[in-house]
């Protein structure tokens, strides 16, 4: 892509936003500045304490801090480092990656969030025994802060469970319960959470702060999602069959006219409806204005920590288009921004080559 053709990527991007620009907003005490910038920028390492073997490039890592990333995070299998489901010589071996993974990253000059990601038989176990489960949170954030409280708190931070998968009443009683235990452990760290419900921005307006005044409140976005998880990698998924659908989602868009030919003859039904839902296409400041009134009402600082687009079936022009609009609001909003994820599906590297994708990287910072 060409330079005028970024600079019209960056004006059909704030051509999307419908609100005026504006400045921050207020927000109570607690959060130090110097940490909200430290989490202003960067992108989801996901698979490195899974897999130390797919741990990104050094060069890669470099070049993206100097482009102007700041922030890391860094999802740890929540399955892999507690007792009930993993050996004690296995939950050691993930702690020396996480270890080793945070004295990397630190001298490259990031931010580090950690972020206990829900696996497949803990969200089971949180849905179906949730004393057990608390326990099981406890027991890993125990072992976690163990290597934390080696490192300084203004860099590294405490997200305590990635897309909590139960009711928003169960996970209000319990966020509060658990913060205050890795509180206990970590005096001076911010600690990162969110709402249930995939921590999408319309239900953050049900999810209620905690006193604790040092906390940044994470959502995810990935609206709409019939664009952005376009050629799901399942082929049971409706949206597997949806592949080069543009951005914005527009009834008169003649691509958006032909996919819907396409799904209509092979009779995919639910993906053509998921299509229909798109149009006509609401914003991204339509989508994230529930976490912006949330803001408003409470004054806590927000941070959308997942959001991207599957490579394999979007437009390039429409998902660098998507990118740009989601980080401008960001900006316009003066939350933080963690793109999900480096080097796989969603990736802003090449999983082969290691390269960056330069034209998504200047489309996410807003530069020309």
């Amino acid at each position: 892509m060409t330079r005028p053709s970024i600079l019209a990527l960056a004006v059909s991007a704030s051509i999307l936003l419908s609100v005026a620009a504006r400045a921050c907003p207020a927000l109570i005490e607690g959060v130090p500045a110097e940490r909200l910038e430290a989490l202003s920028r960067g992108v989801n390492a996901d698979g490195w304490i899974a897999d130390p073997r797919s741990a990104p490039p050094r060069g890669l890592l470099r070049e993206l801090r100097k482009a102007g990333m700041t922030h890391i995070r860094l999802p740890v299998p929540a399955d892999f480092v507690m007792p009930r489901f993993a050996a004690k010589a296995e939950i050691d071996g993930r702690l020396r990656t996480v270890d080793a993974t945070l004295k990397t990253l630190l001298a490259l000059g990031y931010a580090v969030s950690i972020d206990l990601h829900s696996g497949e038989r803990f969200n089971a176990l949180h849905k179906d025994d949730p004393p057990n489960a608390m326990t099981e949170m406890k027991r890993a954030w125990t072992e976690l802060a163990r290597v934390m409280q080696r490192y300084p708190s203004d860099r590294v931070f405490a997200e305590l469970l990635n897309e909590p998968d139960v009711e928003a009443a169960q996970w209000q009683g319990e966020v509060r319960e658990l913060a205050g235990f890795i509180r206990a452990l970590l005096p001076q760290t911010t600690l990162v959470t969110g709402p249930v419900n995939w921590q999408r921005a319309d239900s953050l307006p049900d999810f209620t702060p905690l006193d604790d005044p040092n906390v940044v409140y994470a959502i995810h976005f990935y609206d709409p999602m019939v664009f952005t998880h376009q050629a799901h990698w399942d082929p049971n998924e409706p949206l597997h069959d949806v592949t080069g659908l543009p951005y914005p989602v527009r009834s008169d868009d003649p691509k958006v006219q032909q996919l819907r030919e396409q799904l209509t003859a092979l009779d995919r039904r639910t993906a053509l409806a998921m299509v229909d839902r798109a149009i006509p296409d609401r914003g991204i400041d339509k989508w994230l204005e529930p976490a912006a009134a949330w803001q408003r009402q409470y004054s806590r600082p927000i941070i959308i920590n997942e959001f991207g687009v599957l490579k394999a079936g979007a437009p390039r022009d429409s998902r660098l288009r998507w990118l740009a609009g989601v980080t401008a609001y960001a900006r316009q909003q003066c939350w933080g921004w963690t793109h999900w994820e480096l080097s796989q599906g969603f990736g802003l590297a090449d999983p082969v080559t290691g390269k960056v994708d330069r034209e998504a990287l200047r489309a996410l910072l807003g530069t020309r």
